[in-house]
């Protein structure tokens, strides 16, 4: 495996540009939470170095007596880690979380016929290691968003790692080719898909390279990796229905959202009120 080499290499702060160098960091015990760009210097397996961006959103004043959660909130293909500042700043800004949000190398995140060669599940170990760094962070409130190839993102960082005690993967579903492995960690998921999809099809089958899972199956092979209950209960919201899987390993629960006139582009600034709520329950 090619060496990878993490370097905060410089600070910059929203409104205004701070710069410090490496050694400033390195000669401090801890950083101060403050809402800011760090960059992390990345080698690629042919040895190119690349410098990717990651947002660190805060509130305004820190409560130094408090230990906050923290959400990693990942972009589709083709977009960019500042669209989550305006979906999440209420939320940020009122100091119910701090949020992290990782810049995908060629805008994008490698799950195998993606433009990016990075190895990403990589390059999250080493945004959490800095994350260690700062003060005032819950390393056991830890949870992450995404949305269509963000979301292909998130499933593959819960079956892979064992950061997030839940996840929340919007407009898409598991691939045939990211199976869940016998290592997988218990994780809560709220999975969300629209029935009018047709970027990422509610049903499964081939697209962008990827061959995708039914989205009913998928939410059920998580339930029963982690030995839920086998029948979920139904709920209609309306039009829409929602499937939960309860009494999952390790108090964890799978839900399923179908919503019924949604396409791939989901209004996030109206989910994200049900996801934090689901998130807060682990």
């Amino acid at each position: 495996m090619k060496n990878i080499l993490l370097k905060l290499l410089i600070i910059l702060s929203f409104g205004s540009c701070d710069e410090n160098s490496p050694n400033d960091n390195l000669d401090s015990n801890s950083y101060s939470l403050s809402t800011k760009t760090i960059l992390i210097e990345q080698s690629l397996d042919n040895n190119n170095l690349i410098i990717r961006p990651v947002i660190i959103q805060t509130p305004d004043v820190i409560d130094t007596s408090k230990s906050y959660p923290i959400v990693f909130a990942f972009h589709g293909r083709g977009g960019n880690n500042n669209s989550w500042v305006n979906h999440l700043i209420n939320y940020t800004n009122s100091g119910e979380f701090i949020g992290i949000y990782p810049q995908g190398y060629l805008e994008s995140w490698n799950l195998g016929p993606e433009p990016s060669n990075a190895n990403d599940v990589e390059f999250i170990n080493l945004i959490v290691d800095e994350l260690q760094n700062y003060d005032n962070l819950n390393f056991d409130k830890m949870y992450a968003i995404g949305t269509s190839n963000g979301s292909g993102m998130v499933n593959k960082l819960a079956i892979e790692t064992n950061h997030f005690k839940a996840i929340a993967p919007i407009a898409s579903q598991l691939i045939e080719s990211l199976p869940l492995l016998d290592s997988t960690n218990p994780v809560s998921v709220l999975q969300v898909n629209g029935a009018a999809d047709t970027t990422i099809p509610i049903d499964g089958g081939p697209r962008l390279g990827h061959i995708f899972l039914d989205a009913y199956e998928s939410a059920e092979l998580w339930a029963t990796k982690f030995n839920c209950s086998q029948n979920a209960n139904i709920i209609m919201l309306g039009q829409d229905t929602l499937y939960v899987f309860d009494s999952c390993e390790n108090e964890k629960e799978i839900r399923y959202l179908r919503i019924e006139d949604g396409g791939h582009n989901l209004p996030l600034h109206i989910l994200f009120q049900d996801v934090w709520e689901f998130f807060q329950r682990f």
